[in-house]
């Protein structure tokens, strides 16, 4: 649609058959439209578990037959879904959630910065904080690039430490892997990378 350019970023609609619904991903919550949560899929199409894995099936398929998808998207009001993270990737630090891909969107609108990654890292008093991976152009400061940051997210959202990198790691696909990127920081923690 011509007239609305961010259809494009946009999955669609879900197709006849299909429901969706967007919750929070503790409590199975219907989340109101427009914000971010877990996507859940319900069809007659759905698999219905996996072979020889119980536990992974209980994890993934609700009693009343939602497929958790483990990813984090928004509806609109017209039902156009807008997928936006992994669960597994999103960063809570006190209590609030971060998704990397808009911070990473902010980062790299700065003139200097050509690449950006954003991961979460242990913290003693907020449980993780936002941390970035950025490939820069020239010499940055990370406060200068922290700053940027703060006038373009909440500051919840922003980093709170940069790192500077040649490259970031990508698999075959070109997809940034962000497992490991987290797995110095993470290693001999509890949470899982």
């Amino acid at each position: 649609d011509a007239a609305r350019p961010e259809l494009q970023l946009s999955a669609g609609k879900s197709v006849l058959g299909t429901e969706i619904r967007i919750v929070d991903p503790e409590t199975g919550a219907e989340i109101p439209v427009a914000e971010p949560g877990e996507i859940w899929v319900r069809s007659n199409q759905n698999m219905s578990g996996y072979l020889n894995r119980p536990e992974a099936t209980a994890e993934t398929i609700t009693a009343d037959d939602w497929v958790r998808t483990g990813d984090v998207g928004r509806l609109d009001a017209e039902g156009y879904v807008y997928i936006e993270d992994r669960l597994k990737d999103m960063i809570i630090t006190g209590g609030e959630n971060v998704y990397g891909p808009e911070v990473e969107s902010a980062l790299i609108e700065h003139p200097d910065i050509a690449d950006a990654a954003v991961i979460g890292v242990p913290d003693d008093f907020w449980g993780e904080s936002v941390k970035a991976i950025v490939v820069a152009t020239t010499e940055l400061d990370p406060a200068d690039v922290i700053e940027f940051c703060r006038q373009h997210l909440a500051g919840y959202k922003c980093p709170r430490t940069v790192d500077f990198v040649e490259s970031l790691p990508r698999n075959a696909s070109g997809k940034i892997l962000k497992t490991e990127l987290r797995e110095p920081y993470w290693r001999d923690r509890s949470r899982g990378i």
